[in-house]
C-alpha cells in the first residue's frame, strides 16, 4: 500500500485506525525482562539474543518512519496502545513518559505523537494484564508438566482472546466519527474482526524482521 492509498478516504464521518503491529523490547517486559533474557540466552545463546535486540532496534526505526508516512495531522489522533492499561485517574500519560524514558522504543513513538498533540487512551483491561503477567511468572518459574503447561497455554489463549474484545470495546466506544486512530499491536493479537463495521482499517506496510 503506498503512502497516497493510506492517507485517502478522508470522509468526515469515516472513523480510520491505521494498525501497525509491534515486536516488544526488552524495556516492555519490565519485571520479567531479566527473566525472558536468561531463559532465551540458554536456550539460543548471547550471541543470539543480542542479535534480536539489534533487530528489534531496526524494525522500530523502521515503524517510525512509516508513522511518519501516514502525513496525519497528529493533533486529531487518538493512540490505542497493547499493553496499556485503562486507568479511570489518566495516569497512562504518566506510564508511557515514564517507559519511554527507561529505553521503551515502542512508548519514546508514542510519546513523540503525544508531544505532537496526539491523544492517547487507556486501551486494556488492568485485570486481565495483571492475570496474564501472572500465568507468565508462572511459566518461567521452571519445568513444568505436560498437564500444566497445557493448562497454562489455554489460560494465556483464552486471556488473549479476553484481551482483544477489551481493545476492541475501547476503540469502538472511543473513537468517534470523523476521527483517526492508530493502534500498536502485538502480533498474536486479532483485534481488527472484533471492531464496529463502520471503521475503517488501514493496515500500512510492516517493517521486516530479518
Amino acid at each position: 500500500m503506498s503512502a497516497n492509498e493510506i492517507i485517502s478516504s478522508n470522509s468526515p464521518d469515516v472513523r480510520k485506525l491505521y494498525c501497525l503491529p509491534i515486536v516488544h523490547t526488552e524495556t516492555d517486559m519490565g519485571t520479567l525482562s531479566r527473566s525472558v533474557r536468561d531463559e532465551y540466552v540458554k536456550k539460543m545463546g548471547l550471541q543470539a539474543w543480542r542479535r534480536k535486540k539489534l533487530v528489534i532496534e531496526r524494525y522500530w526505526n523502521d515503524l517510525a518512519e512509516i508513522v511518519n508516512y501516514l502525513n496525519a495531522s497528529f493533533e486529531s489522533i487518538k493512540i490505542y496502545q497493547d499493553g496499556l492499561p485503562f486507568d479511570e485517574g489518566g495516569k497512562e500519560r504518566e506510564l508511557v513518559e515514564r517507559l519511554a524514558s527507561e529505553g521503551s522504543l515502542n512508548h519514546k513513538l508514542v510519546k513523540q505523537l503525544m508531544d505532537k498533540g496526539a491523544i492517547l487512551v487507556g486501551t486494556e483491561s488492568p485485570d486481565l494484564l495483571i492475570r496474564e503477567y501472572n500465568l507468565a511468572i508462572q511459566a518461567l518459574k521452571g519445568p513444568m508438566s505436560t498437564d500444566q503447561e497445557t493448562l497454562v497455554n489455554s489460560q494465556r489463549e483464552e486471556i488473549l482472546k479476553q484481551r482483544d474484545e477489551f481493545i476492541a470495546k475501547r476503540i469502538n466506544q472511543t473513537l468517534l466519527p470523523g476521527e483517526t486512530g492508530i493502534l500498536f499491536i502485538g502480533m498474536l493479537h486479532n483485534v481488527i474482526p472484533l471492531l464496529d463495521e463502520d471503521i475503517k482499517v488501514e493496515t500500512p506496510i510492516a517493517p521486516v524482521i530479518t
